[in-house]
């Protein structure tokens, strides 16, 4: 008895794995392990066996079960990944750029040159040991305005013509500064964070201006964080950007969220004009330390913490990195303007 179960487990060794559908694993398992199966046989015919037989045959026919399940189990995961396999290689689909589209008078696609220099200001950042975060398009009063030491009653809500919803409680956010509110909640300084993303105003459209335009704000908050600080990272950033050193200043500026505020300006030549008559000072972020409110409302504790905060936007740079003299072409959808920013 015992030599024909070890002799049942050999064959359905050999013969579970030379199957290739899971269907014939299943039944081949069931004529083993089933309530009619062999092994179920087997061991009906022991009340006519010894307790000595039993007890070894029990022992036995137990460790071949296990084993079978095990076998069972490897076999069907193995056609699996070869089902998977089959499916990826027959439906593959090669997106790569050939000659062939070409030839077809096919156009190869490519990034916009905001998405291009938002990839390298993130890997820019995210090289000095920043964090890169996201936030909600639709804000509310809070994140967007008060927690950003803008209160109801403050003019500097004049200052940015809104798209409210409805509800007169939620908007369309005006900056991404709610990404640094978002931020600072939950975490334990010290900490660095830098957020891009989109923003919306109603604003009149022409050269300079659009309604939905991009910006990138960032953070540091720690001990002793020093407007030194700022101007390293801000130099580093720009030299990173152009792969030049620029001269740059700090002018004061008023921005609610920051005290001292400043505006960031760098000396540049506007790009196809004389030298003498054209280069001059560029206002191009603002920037400043971080207001103790807006730090009481992302839960740090201001006895002890500090931090400066900037916020860059995304289009003027383009503008200043490629000699770009119109804003309007970024929404454009005009393909001609797309293609000459292709990377591959």
């Amino acid at each position: 008895m015992l030599d024909k179960l070890e002799a049942l487990y050999k064959q359905f060794q050999e013969d579970v794995i030379k199957l290739h559908k899971v269907a014939d694993v299943l039944n081949l398992k069931a004529s083993l392990l089933g309530k009619k199966g062999a092994l179920s046989e087997i061991l009906k015919s022991l009340k006519d066996a010894t307790a000595e037989q039993r007890k070894t045959i029990g022992v036995k026919s137990n460790q071949y079960k296990k084993e079978i399940e095990d076998l069972v189990q490897n076999q069907i995961k193995k056609i699996e990944i070869e089902e998977i396999n089959s499916k990826l290689e027959k439906n593959k689909i090669d997106i790569s750029l050939t000659d062939s589209v070409l030839e077809k008078g096919l156009q190869a696609a490519g990034l916009h040159p905001v998405s291009t220099i938002q990839r390298e200001i993130e890997d820019i950042f995210l090289s000095m040991g920043f964090d890169v975060l996201d936030g909600p398009h639709i804000e509310d009063d809070y994140h967007n305005f008060e927690a950003l030491n803008i209160p109801s009653d403050h003019p500097a809500r004049d200052m940015q013509d809104t798209f409210w919803f409805k509800d007169k409680k939620h908007l369309l956010r005006t900056h991404t500064s709610t990404i640094q509110v978002r931020g600072m909640q939950g975490r334990k300084p010290p900490f660095q964070f830098v957020g891009p993303g989109k923003v919306f105003r109603n604003e009149r459209t022409d050269a300079t201006h659009e309604m939905c335009f991009h910006q990138l704000e960032g953070m540091m908050v720690g001990e002793n964080i020093t407007v030194s600080h700022l101007i390293y990272f801000m130099k580093t950033l720009l030299k990173e950007i152009f792969k030049k050193d620029f001269e740059i200043r700090l002018r004061p500026g008023f921005f609610p969220f920051v005290e001292p505020g400043f505006e960031l300006d760098i000396r540049w030549k506007k790009p196809g004009k004389g030298e003498s008559k054209h280069s001059g000072w560029l206002e191009l972020l603002p920037c400043g330390m971080v207001h103790p409110n807006v730090l009481k409302a992302g839960g740090v504790d201001t006895d002890k913490y500090n931090g400066f905060a900037f916020g860059l936007g995304l289009d003027r740079l383009v503008m200043v990195k490629y000699g770009i003299d119109d804003l309007r072409h970024f929404h454009s959808g005009d393909l001609r303007f797309i293609s000459q920013f292709k990377s591959y």
